[in-house]
C-alpha cells in the first residue's frame, strides 16, 4: 500500500461528514415569469448545503451551458443547518429549487408525497455507469428516484510509526465477538499506551492516565456501528423498519462498547458523545493509531505531521461490510422548466458533469468514469485512496433509509448514547432503542 508523505497540499475541499456538508438567487424562481434570464435561456435553480462543492458546480454548470446556451442554471447553497428545514416549506409553498441534492435519510418522505420525477421513467438507462450501491439507495417501489452525485465509503487510517513499532499490518486485522481468531482486540490493546509508557495489554496499565489510544470505537454510524453490525451479520433496517436488536446486533455492539468502558482502548463516551470529531482530532494529534472513517476525513489529515496511510476497514467475522453513503440529486416534480431540468439532470449524472466534483478533490463521484479526477487529485498530494474504492466495490450495507429516517435517529438517540456510556446494558439499550425508532416511524 502507499504510504503519505508529509507533502499534503491544503486547501482542497472534501464535504463534511455525514457527511457528508445562501444563495442570492430565489428559490425555484427565475427573474421573470417565463423562466428566462432575461436573455431568452430557461433558468433551471439548483440548490445544495455545501459551498466547497458549489464552487464545483459553477465549473460543471459553465461547461453544461457552453454545450446548452439556451439553458442557465442558477447555484443556491443553504446552509446544512437550514437546509432540512427549508426543505419541506419551500416545497409546499412552490419555492422549491427544480433541482436539489438530498441524502438517504430525507429523500423516501418527498417521493412518498410525489415530490421528485421519477428518474427511471424520465432518463431511463440512456446515461453514464454509476455507482450500484449509491443507485441502490435511492430506489424505491422499484424506480430510482435521483441521480447520484457523490458517494463516501469506509476505510482505516493508520499512524505508520506506531503499527510499525508495533509490528502490526493493519490489513490483516479481524474482530471476532467469538474471540475465535479475533486479532483485533489483542493489537488495539497494544497500541494503547499510558504516560508511563504501558500499553493497555499489561496489567498495570493505567486507564485514567492514557496517551494514545488504540481505536475510535464511538457513537458513530457511518463509520464504526453499522460496519461492525454488518460484519457480524447483522441489520441495521430491514425495509423502513429497524432491525439491529438481534443476538448479531447485541454482541457486535457490546464489543465496541467493550472497547470503550472494558479494555479502555478508545476515548470515553462522555468525550465523543460531547465531540463526534475528537477520535478525528486525536488521531491527526498523533493520540490515536486507528481511526476508521471515510473520505469527508482527508482534509483534516493535512495538519498531521507524521506518515499515515489507509489500509481496508477491519475484518469481521462475515468479512468487510462498510456503509456506502451517497448525495443524490433529484428532480422537483412541480417543475415549470421539465424539459430544461432534465437536461440539466442528465449532465448532472455524466461523467464530464461530475469530473470537477473529483478534480478538486470536493467529492468522490458516483459516475464511475470520472472517479480518476479524485483518485488523481489525493495521489498528487501523495495519498493512495483506493481501498475507497475498493470498499465500494465489496458487500456494502446501506445508510439509514425511509421516508421518516430522521425520527427514528432522533429517538434512538438517547439510548445509544447512553450504552456507549456503559450507563445501560446492550440488550437493554438495542431493544428500547428498536422499540422507540419503530413507533417514531410509525407515527404519521
Amino acid at each position: 500500500m502507499t504510504i503519505r508523505k508529509n507533502t499534503l497540499v491544503t486547501g482542497a475541499a472534501v464535504l463534511g461528514a455525514s457527511a457528508l456538508l445562501l444563495a442570492a438567487c430565489s428559490p425555484g424562481s427565475s427573474d421573470d415569469d417565463s423562466g428566462s434570464d432575461g436573455s431568452g435561456a430557461t433558468t433551471v435553480t439548483f440548490r445544495l448545503w455545501d459551498e466547497s462543492a458549489a464552487a464545483a458546480y459553477e465549473e460543471t454548470f459553465a461547461a453544461f451551458e457552453d454545450e446548452h446556451p439556451d439553458i442557465t442554471v442558477e447555484v443556491e447553497t443553504v446552509p446544512w443547518a437550514n437546509y432540512w428545514d427549508r426543505l419541506p416549506q419551500d416545497i409546499g409553498s412552490g419555492t422549491m429549487a427544480d433541482i436539489f441534492w438530498t441524502n438517504t435519510s430525507n429523500f423516501g418522505l418527498y417521493v412518498d408525497n410525489g415530490n421528485l420525477i421519477n428518474i427511471s421513467e424520465a432518463i431511463g438507462d440512456d446515461h453514464d455507469e454509476w455507482t450500484q450501491s449509491v443507485v441502490d439507495l435511492y430506489t424505491r417501489d422499484g424506480s430510482l428516484w435521483g441521480v447520484p452525485q457523490l458517494t463516501d465509503s469506509i476505510a482505516l487510517f493508520y499512524n505508520v510509526q506506531m503499527l510499525e513499532d508495533a509490528g502490526i499490518d493493519p490489513a490483516t486485522l479481524h474482530w471476532d465477538p467469538s474471540g475465535d481468531g479475533d486479532t483485533f482486540l489483542p493489537a488495539v490493546q497494544q497500541l494503547t499506551v499510558d504516560s508511563s509508557g504501558v500499553t493497555a495489554a499489561e496489567d498495570d496499565f493505567d486507564a485514567e492516565d492514557i496517551a494514545t489510544y488504540g481505536f475510535n470505537s464511538q457513537n458513530d454510524l457511518q463509520a464504526i456501528y453499522i460496519d461492525f453490525l454488518a460484519s457480524n451479520g447483522g441489520q441495521y433496517q430491514d425495509g423502513d423498519s429497524y432491525a439491529f436488536d438481534s443476538p448479531e446486533g447485541v454482541a457486535a455492539f457490546q464489543y465496541l462498547v467493550d472497547l470503550i468502558n472494558t479494555y479502555h482502548v478508545s476515548p470515553s463516551a462522555a468525550e465523543t458523545n460531547a465531540n463526534g470529531d475528537l477520535s478525528r482530532q486525536l488521531f491527526v494529534q498523533g493520540k490515536m493509531a486507528l481511526f476508521q472513517s471515510g473520505q469527508y476525513s482527508l482534509p483534516a489529515m493535512a495538519d498531521a505531521d507524521f506518515d499515515w496511510a489507509i489500509a481496508p476497514m477491519v475484518e469481521g467475522p462475515e468479512g468487510r461490510i462498510g456503509v456506502v453513503h451517497g448525495v443524490a440529486a433529484v428532480g422537483n416534480a412541480a417543475t415549470e422548466h421539465e424539459e430544461a431540468t432534465l437536461e440539466v439532470l442528465r449532465w448532472l449524472g455524466s461523467a464530464e458533469g461530475q469530473v470537477p466534483l473529483g478534480a478538486t478533490g470536493a467529492a468522490f463521484p458516483a459516475a464511475v468514469e470520472a472517479q480518476s479526477s479524485f483518485t488523481d487529485y489525493w495521489e498528487n498530494q501523495g495519498v493512495d485512496t483506493s481501498e475507497f474504492i475498493a470498499a465500494a466495490e465489496r458487500e456494502t450495507a446501506a445508510a439509514p433509509l425511509g421516508p421518516r429516517a430522521n425520527a427514528g435517529a432522533n429517538a434512538m438517540a438517547p439510548y445509544f448514547e447512553q450504552m456507549f456510556a456503559g450507563s445501560l446494558p446492550v440488550e437493554e439499550a438495542l431493544a428500547q432503542a428498536q422499540q422507540a425508532a419503530n413507533e417514531a416511524i410509525a407515527e404519521e
